[in-house]
Formats: structure tokens, sequence, C-alpha cells
């Protein structure tokens, strides 16, 4: 407790979404500024958070700053002193300005020179005296996903104090003593009930619950462990980890009573369970039921009603089939349980009742009769209604299904109907009142239509897939024989909103992504990754002819511009999937760094397959060769080649070459660009890799005996032109130049 420092800073209610990273960047944000005041901390921060705060303790910081020395240099020795060494008015005034005599001064070597020099030395504060400005600037340094004006300053001249909620009271003792600290209110805002907040040994139990006396009244605290206890006493939960185990303990026992369980959904479609525990400081389960009628309604419906609206636990029967039950987490220890689950109930069955009136109003109308509607529907104002977005997928879907995979003219018809529906949802009430059902209401208005499986399917899962994960749904098994007219609708979306939005203008900037183009990104890559794996079709398209082809669809042909920014675009979204899928940052880079038209040209599970390869052999003695041999080519090119030189063809080349190294060279390359080309083709990677290793001797040689820039520039260019074909060779498997360990 001598040194232990305790900071809780109370506020309003922050968002659930906001609390786990927000705890670990309140400890990392704490920690860099102690860091910052020469307060190294000498334990790691321990971080806790509930709804109403968040708190950081560090077991050991020092009592006093470490001392500071810091070396001020001054004017050159040459222009300190005349030269009789009397000192000049310039080292006159240096000396004057460090408060100190001249003869204080010292003389210091620098890569300039000879300089006078003053070493400052300044004893450290006591920590008492600094922590005030540790916490300061960790409440400007903290970043929410936006900041709130609440008539706040800190006396730093900086202006007002923004910040996600409103703070409420500041908890800062350093060993057992209060370390002062003040936010103050704006004069405009001061009343008898907003005051300054001042910092205190004391925090806030619960809102409403209490073992003794007013709730939410001030506790006393002086310690780590006391304040542990107190709260707890007072009925907050501090550690988020033990919030979730009791939800997760009292969820199973409440479904057991039900003779049911949590339903599966919300483990393996939502966050709910992650979610809720940043809800509450003291939860409780009740359970509640609705009417039975409300099961007619799709279960999809009923589970975004309970999870997303009212953040409530669908429980599942023995049979694994919806029950007319739910389980809702409080922040409160009930004493009348049936009172609240009463009013919850009284909620849900509200929102049931209107989407049932909106299900049975919808179902009045086939949905292919909502697509003209869709024309009232803007989806950007430079490409038009969602209508005309309907049409240029159906017809991209199509061409996906036909000319991309190969997979007939029924096939396509297919894909072209679904993708003539897939928005023809966004015209029914159901969707306008649960906008997370799009896409899914429609695949479940076209199934209740009649139609066909590899229609529906589509439709309900086109927006997908969000994740790049292997097992990110839909699988195989939920699509069926959906699947390969699921992927080309799911493509042709997806690529005529990142083409048609780039020709916009509307590209994706830091973190603003209004229109979402890095999921849609991700989710077309994903699809090509898998495409094997989810459809069973062996055919590998490439990015580049859908892309043209959605685009002259959109009637806005590409650029070159407009191009290579998607181009790039894409390549860093594919990257991430590599990443993400287990490759590491060289053989990415190696596979990927060729140039933007890599990731157009080649398909994305060629370039998955060559990197899963380079990272075999990262490291090694191959690698390492092949890095360096192939930087040092480049470089040399870089340097020497003039265009208007003229590149030399192969049998150009061989008329002028003659050194044994050079020939060898050249046959070797010759070799090495034909087994690529076949190992390639016939999606060997690993034999392009030895092709790669079988090269290195020749390459070698060819370094060691032979000089590439000579006066005869005829025979320069044979060399320079050698140089290109074996980097040209090598590159179409992967450039690992970049990754080279030493200088050419």
């Amino acid at each position: 407790m001598d040194r232990e420092l305790l900071l809780e800073i109370g506020c309003e209610e922050l968002p659930a979404s906001w609390l786990p990273p927000l705890t670990n960047q309140f400890g990392k944000t704490i920690e860099d500024a102690l860091r910052l005041h020469r307060l190294a901390a000498e334990a790691p921060a321990e971080t806790f958070s509930t709804p109403r705060r968040l708190t950081v303790r560090i077991v050991r910081v020092p009592e006093r700053q470490t001392d500071l020395e810091e070396l001020v240099n001054g004017p050159p020795v040459s222009a300190a002193f005349t030269k009789d060494g009397a000192p000049t008015p310039a080292a006159a005034g240096f000396a004057a300005k460090q408060g100190v005599e001249v003869a204080a001064l010292e003389r210091v070597d620098t890569p300039k020179g000879q300089y006078l020099a003053f070493r400052k030395r300044q004893r450290g504060r006591a920590a008492v005296d600094v922590l005030p400005h540790v916490l300061g600037g960790t409440l400007r340094a903290l970043a929410f996903p936006k900041l709130m004006r609440w008539d706040a300053a800190l006396d730093d001249g900086r202006g007002d104090l923004l910040f996600g909620r409103p703070i409420r009271w500041i908890l800062f003792i350093y060993g057992g003593r209060v370390v002062p600290f003040t936010i103050a209110r704006l004069p405009a805002a001061q009343t008898s009930q907003v005051q300054d907040v001042t910092s205190a040994a004391v925090t806030f139990g619960h809102r409403f619950l209490t073992t003794s006396g007013r709730a939410g009244r001030a506790i006393k605290v002086r310690s780590f462990d006391e304040y542990h206890a107190r709260l707890l006493e007072n009925f907050v939960i501090l550690e988020r980890g033990e919030r979730h185990n009791k939800i997760a303990r009292e969820l199973d026992a409440k479904a057991l009573r039900l003779k049911g369980r949590v339903s599966r959904m919300v483990h393996a479609e939502t966050e709910l369970l992650h979610e809720v525990p940043d809800l509450v400081e003291y939860p409780s389960v009740i359970a509640g039921t609705f009417a039975q009628e409300f099961l007619e309604l799709p279960e999809e419906v009923v589970t975004t009603t309970l999870v997303h609206h009212q953040h409530y636990f669908p429980v599942d029967g023995e049979d694994g089939k919806l029950k007319p039950a739910f389980l809702a987490v409080i922040n409160t220890e009930p004493d009348n349980e049936r009172t609240i689950a009463r009013n919850a109930e009284r909620v849900v069955t509200a929102r049931l009742r209107d989407a049932l009136f909106f299900w049975e109003t919808d179902r009045k109308t086939p949905l292919a009769s909502r697509i003209d509607r869709l024309s009232t529907l803007l989806f950007h104002k430079k490409l038009g209604t969602y209508k005309e977005k309907a049409e240029r997928i159906e017809r991209l879907a199509a061409w996906i299904a036909r000319e991309a995979f190969g997979a007939g003219e029924d096939a396509a018809r297919r894909a072209g109907e679904a993708a003539r529906l897939a928005k023809a949802d966004l015209a029914t009430d159901m969707v306008r009142e649960f906008t997370e059902l799009q896409g899914t209401m429609g695949g479940i208005y076209a199934r209740a239509d009649g139609l066909p499986e590899d229609v529906w399917k589509a439709i309900y899962f086109h927006y997908l897939p969000v994740g790049v994960e292997a097992d990110a749904p839909p699988t195989k098994t939920q699509l069926g024989k959906a699947a390969i007219t699921w992927a080309a609708v799911s493509l042709a979306d997806k690529l005529d909103t990142i083409v048609g939005l780039f020709a916009a203008g509307e590209r994706p900037t830091g973190s603003r992504d209004p229109y979402g183009l890095r999921r849609a990104a991700q989710g077309a890559l994903k699809i090509l990754v898998d495409l094997e794996a989810v459809t069973g079709l062996r055919t590998r398209p490439t990015l580049e002819r859908m892309l043209d082809e959605a685009a002259r669809i959109l009637g806005k042909p590409l650029e070159t511009e407009l191009k290579n920014g998607i181009r790039l675009f894409l390549m860093e979204r594919l990257q991430h999937l590599m990443q993400v899928r287990g490759a590491g940052f060289e053989e990415v880079q190696v596979v990927t760094g060729g140039g933007v038209d890599r990731v157009a040209e080649i398909s994305p599970v060629d370039l998955m397959e060559w990197a899963a390869e380079w990272k075999r052999v990262v490291g090694t003695p191959v690698f390492t060769s092949a890095a360096e041999a192939h930087k040092r080519a480049k470089k040399i090119v870089q340097a020497e080649w003039h265009a208007a030189d003229g590149r030399m063809s192969r049998e150009e080349q061989m008329a002028k070459l003659a050194e044994p190294a050079e020939v060898e060279l050249r046959k070797s390359v010759d070799r090495v660009d034909a087994q690529i080309k076949e190992a390639l083709a016939a999606r060997h990677a690993r034999k392009a890799i030895e092709a790669v290793a079988s090269i290195q001797p020749a390459i070698g040689r060819f370094f060691d005996e032979v000089r590439v820039v000579v006066p005869d520039r005829t025979l320069k260019a044979a060399r320079l032109s050698l140089l290109m074909d074996f980097s040209d060779a090598v590159s179409r498997f992967g450039d690992p130049s970049p990754f080279a360990q030493k200088q050419a």
C-alpha cells in the first residue's frame, strides 16, 4: 500500500461496446504517462471497468521522479573564445542564459566539431506533485468513438475537457493519501448542483442497491483491497470476468428450470453473452414468457427482437426449437422477480405483435412485386436507386456464374433471378422496422413464395460473409445446393458496390468507411479464396475480368487511376485476410509486393498457396540467397537502366553474351522461367520454389565473375536485360527482395 496507485474515473454510463477496448487503453495510457513524467511503474497496471467506472491499480509507483540530466549545447568553441582565450559575447550569453559562469561550461565533441555545452541536472520531484499532471495528460489522451462536451476544463491552458461521458467523481489515491486534482466546471454551467469535480478517497456503489444506509452513497477507501471489498458490499462486481461467469451460471440455471437451454444462436451468431457484462454492475437473470402464437413468426424475427432489440436471451427446448420464453439480464437483485419479468414481457409482446403484423401484411404481396418500389429508395446520388442496383447485379451475377465460374446457363439464370430479388425486401414493412434482417427476410419471403432453394438461399445469405476466417458463415452445409448461386450473387453485389462507389469518389479514408467498402472487399475475397471448399468449383477466377464487367454494366469504364485505386484497396484487404489466416508479414509481402495488378490478375487462391509455400522457406538459406540476389539485380537495373537503350530479346542477348557465367545464367533463366510457369499452371507451388532455389548458384556465379556496368553500351544493355529477365522470372512467383538482409 505504501506506493500503491489507485485511480477510478466515475462517470455516467458508458456504452457497452466501448468498455473492453477503453479499459485496456486506460491502463496503457496511464503507464505511458507515468513513463513520460519519469515515474515508470514498477509493476504492471491492473485495469477494471463497469458501465459507471474506469479503474486502474498499480501496486508500486516510485516515490520520486528519476533525476533528469540534460546536455544543452551552446556555440562552437571556435566562436566562443578569442585568440587570447577570453570568452566572446556568444559564450557569455549562453552561460548567462543557463544561469552559470563560463567556467562551469564544458566542451563536447560533435560530428560538427567541438561545442560549448552545459550539463543541466534537475532533481526529480515527489510523485504526489507529478501525479496530477499524469492524470491530466491521461484524460486528454483517452480516445472515444464519440466525445462529449460537458462544460468542463482542466487547468492546463488547453480549453474544454471533452470525454466520452460526463465525469461525476474521481478516486485518486497514492500510498493511501489523496492526490489533489480538480476538473473545473465552466462558469456558465456552475449552479448549486453543478460543481467542480475534485479528487477524493471515496467511491460510489450501486445506484439502487445497498446493504445499509442510502443507495449510491459515498464510500471511503484507502487501498485497492478495501476498495474492492467495499464495492462488493455495495453490489458492484468490479471484475468483468466475474460478472460474465455469474451471468452464464444463472442463465444455465434459469434455462434448466424452463426445461430448455440458452439458444444455440446466441453462441453461434451473436456477441450477446460477451456484451451484457458491460451493461451491468451487479447482474441477475430473470425469466419471462410470451404467447405461443408468436412462434408462428420465422425464428430469425423472434431472435432478432429478443437479442438485438432487447438484449434478451432466447431459449431452445429439448428438441432444439424455440420456446415461448426468454431470459433477461438485469442490473439489480430482484425483490419481486415476477413483477420485473412481467414488465419485460409487455415490451417483448408489443415488439412481437408488431412483427407478426408486418409478417402477415408482407406475405399478402409476392416479393417480386416489390421490385418497382425499389425505385423510391436511393442507393447513392451518383449511382441511382436500389432498383437500378438490382438490375446491375442481376446482369453481373448471371455473367459471373456463366463466364467466371463456368457453371452453365441454368446456374446463370438462377443467379440472375436471385440477384434481381436480392434487394426487394428493402421495400417490406418488416425490414423497415427490423433493418438487421435485410437479406434474411428476402430469403424467407422468397421461400414462402415457393422459389427454389438455390434462389431463396442465395438471397438469404447474399450479405455474407462478414468475417474473413475460414469458418465464417455461410458454410457449405448451410448453403447446400445454393452455393454456386449464392457465390455469384454475393460477389456481384459486393463488386458492384466497390466499383460504383469508387467511381463516385466514396473511397474509405482512415477509420471512415460509411458504405462498408472494406467489409464488401473482404467478403468478395473470402468467397474467391474459399470458392472450391464451399461450392465444389475447381475454377479459380481472377478479379480483373469481374471488375471490368462490373464497370461495363455500370457504364463507367475503369480509367487507369481509378483501376489502380481499386486494385490497391483490394490488395490491402487481401493482405489482411492472409494475415488473419496465419500468413506472416514476410510471405504476404513476397507474393503481393510485386504491384497492385497482382491481386486482380492472379487468383487470390493462388496467392494464398504461394504465400504458404514461401512461409515454408522464410528464414532458410534458400530464402536469404533468393532475396539478396533478387534485390541486387533490381538495384543494378534501377541504377543503370535507361529506357532509351531498349530491352534486348533473348536472341539478341545470346548473340552478345560470351562469358561462361552469363551464358550459364541465360540458360538457367530460360529453364527456371519455364519451370515456374509449368508449376504455377499445374498448381504445384512447391515445384516453383524448388525452381527458384535451383537458380541461386547460377546468379551467384554471375555476380562473382561478371561486371555488368562496362563501357560497351551494347554489352551492358545485354547484361541488364538478362538481369531483368531473371527478376521477371522469379517475380512471377514472388518478390523476396525487400527482405534481403545485406546491401547489394
